[in-house]
């Protein structure tokens, strides 16, 4: 089947990076229709196309099913906890930019630091029995930071729905989510705080460091990373 690589199957992650390749003089294609998950490659021979979501590509390159993959460093980094052994970075791509923050609400006048944080939580949870409630979908960069920075009284809930509801709907006290512009966070009365940026992330080319290649595929890897970078 030759060298796999695993491009987001939908939406503008999908145009941009199918753009992004065409300016190296290589077209990506979705085969037919937008409900197959297959594609086509022209411009380079012994390469195929693999149309997945942005977050199962991490999966896929640390289990070497796919050889070349397209995704944000927010979902490598969250997805796997040892990345730099299961995947190296190719090249950034200059687009899907965002930043992963921790927000509260505007109106928390006291908190502006990950400090203010660390008390209030501890306020919290002297004044209501329970511990301050971040939403999230990136438990494990959360958490991670969140122990660096030394803030302890809280938990964190899972948001697979529009995170920065959560505050205004009542199942947390605040989030840490992904933004680009900040403008939704604005909307819903939320505030980033001044040293709660946890990551900054744009779409990546990255290659798996442990799926096999034979010959032919490397030969193809090399002829690729020469027109890309």
């Amino acid at each position: 089947m030759g060298l796999k690589l695993g491009v987001p199957s939908k939406g503008r992650l999908m145009d941009k990076t199918f753009a992004w390749f065409e300016k190296c003089g290589i077209t990506l294609s979705r085969s037919g229709s937008d409900r197959e998950y297959a594609g086509k490659v022209e411009g380079i021979e012994g390469v195929s196309l693999i149309l997945l979501s942005a977050g199962e590509i991490p999966r896929e390159l640390a289990a070497g099913r796919i050889h070349l993959g397209v995704t944000g460093i927010d979902l490598v980094h969250e997805k796997l906890p040892r990345w730099e052994q299961q995947v190296e970075e190719v090249a950034p791509l200059g687009f899907g930019k965002a930043d992963l923050i921790i927000a509260t609400p505007a109106c928390w006048v006291d908190v502006e630091t990950l400090d203010d944080l660390d008390a209030a939580a501890a306020g919290f949870r002297k004044a209501h029995g329970h511990r301050l409630r971040i939403a999230t979908k990136y438990h494990r960069l959360v958490r991670e930071f969140l122990t660096d920075a030394g803030v302890a009284d809280y938990t964190l809930v899972d948001s697979q729905g529009a995170t920065e509801g959560t505050v205004v709907n009542e199942t947390a006290e605040a989030i840490a989510d992904i933004t680009s512009t900040g403008e939704t966070l604005r909307a819903n009365h939320l505030k980033i705080l001044s040293d709660g940026l946890i990551l900054q992330s744009q779409a990546t080319l990255w290659r798996s460091r442990v799926a096999k290649y034979d010959a032919g595929e490397k030969a193809v890897l090399n002829e690729l990373m020469e027109r890309l970078i």
